[in-house]
């Protein structure tokens, strides 16, 4: 009889065990496809806030091109790809990841648009951890100095103007911090260096791989978007 029910406990445990795994592996599975959405839907507004819409008719997210190694150093990356903009099949511009190793508290991760004549299209830190209330000013809802990048190129102002203003340079720092503002600048010059240096790569392979552009799923447009192009039509 004791036998019995020990075997029946077993058993009883065991079922137990392979349900609660099963289940935890569907949560583990529908919450992974939760956050990848939801990390897709943050990219996708990051990179229409620098292309929006009316600039666009592709996916942004699904046409890229991948960056060749010998940029990854400038870019400060380990790999990556540069998503590009048109409208129709003209290259309207490129939107580019990169990383200033240099922050105040460490990597500042951002991705920075550049227009196909050179000039800034927009700029976004998408990642960081300086300082609340000093550094954190590069995050646009919290100040809206990156807006000062729009339209800055490699003539306007010249490479050596590429600094804050204490270096002698034409960008504006922080009151009390300079070393934040610092390295963004550095690396916005350094990605349009590199844009410089890759564009004809870049212009040729984006020409030879364009589509015709596939309609945008309308769940990744922002619902003011939406509204707006209702309107439109």
């Amino acid at each position: 009889m004791l036998g019995k029910s020990i075997r029946f406990n077993s058993i009883a445990l065991g079922l137990f065990a392979l349900v609660t795994a099963a289940l935890l592996a569907t949560t583990n599975l529908g919450t992974k496809d939760r956050i990848a959405e939801a990390k897709r839907e943050v990219a996708k507004r990051a990179l229409l806030e620098i292309v929006p819409l009316e600039r666009h008719n592709n996916d942004l997210l699904v046409d890229t091109l991948d960056i060749p190694p010998t940029y990854w150093p400038t870019l400060g990356i380990e790999n990556g790809q540069v998503n590009i903009a048109r409208k129709g099949d003209e290259l309207v511009a490129v939107i580019i990841p990169a990383v200033a190793p240099d922050g105040y508290n460490g990597d500042i991760q951002m991705i920075v648009g550049i227009n196909v004549d050179g000039t800034v299209a927009g700029a976004r830190v998408i990642s960081h951890r300086e300082t609340p209330g000093l550094g954190d000013k590069i995050d646009l809802k919290k100040n809206d100095w990156m807006l000062g990048f729009n339209g800055k190129s490699l003539t306007n102002p010249k490479p050596e103007g590429w600094k804050v203003k204490k270096d002698k340079g034409a960008f504006d720092q922080f009151t009390g911090a300079t070393i934040t503002p610092r390295a963004v600048v550095q690396q916005v010059l350094k990605t349009l260096q590199y844009y410089k240096e890759d564009r004809k790569r870049l212009l040729k392979v984006a020409k030879e791989s364009a589509v015709i552009p596939s309609e945008i799923t309308p769940k990744l447009i922002p619902e003011q978007t939406q509204a707006e192009a209702s309107t439109n039509d």
